[in-house]
């Protein structure tokens, strides 16, 4: 069954780009986005985590991690952040979970059953401090992520955590 809306996010320990990772214990406090690619060296993924990297700074300043995750194993990832630099402009400067056992991928859902089963589905999932999930987006293989969007929702969410208002079309 897929993860609904107010569960908390699976824990997991899993290797990184930048060394183990603990997922409860690196959330901390903090809110996350947790999202998953198809595959290493993909153009549309390139694409994708390059201007998360470029953005990073606008999540931190909401108290937002950003972490990227594939099937893909430890050196398929450190060679393509190579990759990620020469060709987007800017280095990977957020954890890329190496889930070659697909443990994270199937915590989370992101296995399609009727897809390739050595590919994760584009999937979003937005964290709260709470460790409580906030957001799914799925995205079809060939359709990137919009992060305009997503910093608009993590905004919304944080906004009406703190206030009882809620945020209409369009809201920004």
């Amino acid at each position: 069954m897929a993860l609904q809306l107010g569960e908390t996010a699976p824990n997991f320990t899993i290797e990184s780009t930048q060394g183990t990772v603990n997922f409860h214990q690196w959330l901390d406090d903090s809110w996350a986005v947790l999202f998953s690619h198809p595959a290493d060296f993909t153009p549309v993924c390139t694409t994708e985590l390059g201007a998360f990297a470029k953005r990073k700074n606008e999540f931190t300043q909401r108290g937002a991690k950003l972490v990227g995750v594939s099937v893909d194993p430890l050196s398929s990832h450190h060679d393509w952040v190579g990759d990620i630099e020469q060709t987007q402009g800017t280095a990977l400067n957020y954890p890329l979970l190496a889930d070659e056992d697909q443990v994270v991928a199937k915590l989370y859902g992101m296995i399609h059953p009727k897809a390739d089963p050595k590919l994760t589905v584009r999937t979003v999932f937005i964290i709260d401090s709470d460790k409580k999930i906030r957001l799914t987006l799925t995205y079809p293989p060939s359709t990137g992520r919009n992060v305009d969007e997503i910093l608009r929702v993590l905004d919304s969410l944080q906004l009406t955590d703190k206030h009882k208002v809620a945020t209409p079309v369009d809201w920004q």
